[in-house]
């Protein structure tokens, strides 16, 4: 069995144990142990059993929605592609670059060939016969472990010409992104797969009828192309597994002030509070003060029995969870997440370009107890105004954790322009 250096041993929790049954420990599983757990059983399903219109179908029927972030039902989009005309490409996102995410690294670097599966089952959906994966570059062993999964699939059938002796035809590609966080965003990836700087792209059109190389492209993230496997191994019991119309296993990467951080693959009935239970509480028996939800804000006490789905009263998005406790500064938290969305600004959007800029120093002002009540009406104003601009998910996500703050955690922005930080963090 092949190793790799620096895979970390994350603790894996699962209570559906779907997703995560072969990751629980530190190493990556190869083609063979693979295939004696049932690997590539669905693939051979879907081609003999299934039509693509019938895969297309069950991922409708099953609700599965997108685990980027974005939570679009992944059958719609399927639905989309395949009514505008061949060639069509299959597009993996894997650069996973938001903030506290790391529930698709989990899966690239100790389970590759349930992704490979997922692809290759999603290819022959949409009639697709060449599929790239995009890699953050701050991802170099997960790089190396699928390409090396790529060419045991092939050796073995399951990729290329005629796979497992029928007419259909499929190849995965590895590309390696630099880095940043832009290219998480589907145009702005596909122009750098075209070798173009990742700028996004003004919408419409959708890389759905015109994508890479202006061809109709499905681009879908690691974690969702993993589930296709599932659905299509266990058809309707899959809607058994999760709340109604919410179906299916997640995963929840947790961090932060907790005894237990990790990946957990649940059911999206839980809580947010129950998932910081299952993760082994508060560490060190400290208050829990809030939640940074990477892109989408921050959630407080009274936020603990919202659920972790994607209706409009969810948790939604990824399902990242960095806690925090009693003694953390809420300012100086943000100061992390707005040198992040300054720094991965790719410029092109005025707004996102300079008011992620004055975003920070405001903050900094803050940490430094030199901010008036001027700055605070200056934030809130930065917060209303950088998404109406900006074109893409960067600039509509980069004020989100502040607007979120400035509601729940106004007085410690007031204390901080009196000079007092409530947590002894500052100054």
């Amino acid at each position: 069995m092949k190793s790799y250096p620096n895979i970390p041993n994350f603790h894996t929790y699962s209570s559906v144990n779907l997703l995560l049954r072969r990751c629980k420990e530190p190493r990556t599983v190869d083609i063979e142990e693979y295939i004696t757990t049932g690997g590539y059983s669905a693939l051979k399903k879907a081609l003999n059993r299934f039509t693509p219109e019938d895969i297309i179908v069950l991922v409708e029927e099953s609700t599965l929605r997108g685990r980027g972030g974005a939570g679009f039902p992944t059958g719609r989009k399927w639905r989309f592609a395949v009514s505008n005309p061949k060639p069509r490409y299959l597009v993996c996102n894997a650069d996973e670059s938001e903030p506290g995410t790391f529930k698709d690294r989990i899966i690239i670097e100790r389970d590759p060939h349930l992704l490979i599966e997922g692809m290759i089952i999603s290819a022959y959906a949409i009639g697709a016969e060449r599929g790239f994966i995009y890699i953050r570059g701050e991802y170099p062993a997960g790089a190396k472990i699928l390409e090396n999964a790529i060419k045991e699939a092939r050796e073995r059938g399951f990729l290329g010409k005629n796979i497992l002796g029928t007419d259909f035809s499929f190849d995965i590609s590895v590309y390696r992104g630099a880095g940043a966080y832009i290219c998480g965003e589907e145009t702005a990836l596909i122009e750098s797969l075209e070798g173009k700087r990742g700028h996004p792209r003004l919408k419409p059109p959708y890389p759905v009828s015109e994508g890479l190389f202006g061809k109709p492209t499905v681009v879908n993230n690691v974690e969702t192309l993993a589930n296709i496997p599932i659905i299509v191994t266990y058809e309707s019991y899959y809607m058994n597994i999760g709340p109604a119309g919410y179906y299916g296993p997640k995963l929840f990467p947790i961090s932060g002030k907790v005894n237990k951080p990790g990946v957990y693959e649940l059911t999206m009935d839980i809580t947010l509070r129950e998932l910081i239970d299952i993760a082994g509480g508060m560490k060190d028996g400290k208050k829990f003060k809030a939640v940074f939800a990477g892109a989408l804000g921050v959630y407080s006490e009274r936020d603990l029995d919202i659920p972790m789905d994607y209706s409009p009263k969810g948790f939604g998005g990824t399902g990242t969870t960095i806690v925090l406790a009693e003694d953390d500064c809420i300012i100086d938290s943000l100061i992390v997440i707005a040198e992040f969305f300054h720094h991965e600004s790719c410029g092109k959007c005025t707004p996102c370009r300079i008011g992620t800029y004055e975003l920070l120093n405001i903050l900094k002002k803050f940490q430094e107890g030199t901010a008036t009540e001027k700055d605070l009406q200056h934030l809130e104003h930065l917060g209303r105004n950088i998404p109406v601009g900006s074109i893409c998910g960067l600039g509509y996500s980069a004020p989100n954790a502040l607007m979120d703050a400035l509601k729940k955690f106004k007085d410690e922005f007031k204390a901080h322009i009196n000079k007092q930080c409530p947590a002894g963090v500052c100054f």
